[in-house]
C-alpha cells in the first residue's frame, strides 16, 4: 500500500524476518479503550513537559478514541481490535475511521516506548545500527532528518520493512500497521507533541527525545520479536 504513505528515507541491510511486533495494547469489548498513561504526566520533563503530556494524552489521544468509538458504534468495526480496524479501514478507504484508529494506535505505541527510559540499546540493536546506518548516532541523525522533513503533521518511524531496517516518514495518521512493517520506534511530529516546549524547533525536539527519553533497550527487544 505504498500509495498510502510518504516514504521520506529508508536505509538498511538484511535483518532476520519475523512476526509483526505489537505494542501491548489493552482491548476490551466495544468500545475501544484508551490505555492508561504508564507513568506520571511529569515523568518526561523537561524534555516533554507535564503540560504537554497532559494535553497530548488527555485531549488529543483521548479525542481519537472518542471519535473512533462514535464512528464505529453499531458497525462491524466495533468488534475489531485497533490493528484489525486500521487494516480494514485502509482496505475499504474509510478515511475517518483509519485516521482515528491509526492515531489511537500510534499514540499507544508512542507513550509505551518511554516506559523505564532512557535506557541504553542492547548489543543486537547496536550491531544492527552499526551495520545498517554506521552506528546509533548515525541512526539518530537519520531519524532527526526524516522527522524534520515530514511536511505538516505526521510521524517518523524506525521499522523493519521485510528484511530491511528503515527510517520512514508517514503523513498524518500513517503507521506501520497499514504498511505491513514492524515498528521499532515512533516519534510524533504533529505540533501538539512539542510546540509548547520547543516552539518551531522540531529537529531539536526529536533529538532530545531520542537522547533523553526513549527506552532503547525496549526498542532493541522488538528486533526479531
Amino acid at each position: 500500500m505504498l500509495n498510502r504513505r510518504t516514504l521520506l528515507a529508508a536505509s538498511g541491510a538484511a535483518l532476520a524476518a519475523s512476526t509483526f511486533a505489537r505494542p501491548h495494547i489493552a482491548r476490551a469489548a466495544a468500545p475501544f479503550v484508551q490505555p492508561p498513561l504508564p507513568y506520571d504526566e511529569s515523568a518526561l520533563a523537561p524534555t516533554i513537559s507535564a503540560r504537554t503530556v497532559g494535553l497530548h494524552y488527555g485531549k488529543h489521544h483521548k479525542g481519537y478514541f472518542d471519535k473512533l468509538n462514535a464512528l464505529t458504534a453499531g458497525t462491524p468495526y466495533a468488534d475489531l481490535d485497533l490493528e484489525a480496524a486500521i487494516r480494514r479501514a485502509a482496505d475499504e478507504k474509510e478515511a475517518a475511521i483509519f485516521n482515528n484508529a491509526g492515531q489511537a494506535w500510534n499514540h499507544n505505541f508512542y507513550w509505551q516506548q518511554f516506559t523505564d527510559g532512557p535506557a541504553a540499546p542492547p548489543p543486537a540493536l547496536v550491531q544492527a545500527a552499526e551495520r545498517d546506518f554506521g552506528g546509533i548516532d548515525a541512526l539518530k541523525k537519520q531519524i532527526v532528518e526524516v522527522g524534520s522533513s515530514v511536511f505538516g503533521s505526521g510521524w517518523v518511524w524506525l521499522v523493519e520493512d521485510g528484511d530491511t531496517l528503515a527510517v520512514v516518514g508517514l503523513k498524518d495518521a500513517g503507521n506501520p500497521v497499514a504498511e505491513k512493517m514492524r515498528p521499532l520506534l515512533g516519534i510524533d511530529v504533529w505540533e501538539h507533541a512539542y510546540y509548547l516546549d520547543w516552539e518551531n524547533r522540531r529537529p531539536a525536539h526529536i533529538q532530545a527525545v531520542l537522547d533523553e527519553r526513549v527506552n532503547w533497550s525496549a526498542v532493541g527487544e522488538r528486533l526479531g520479536a
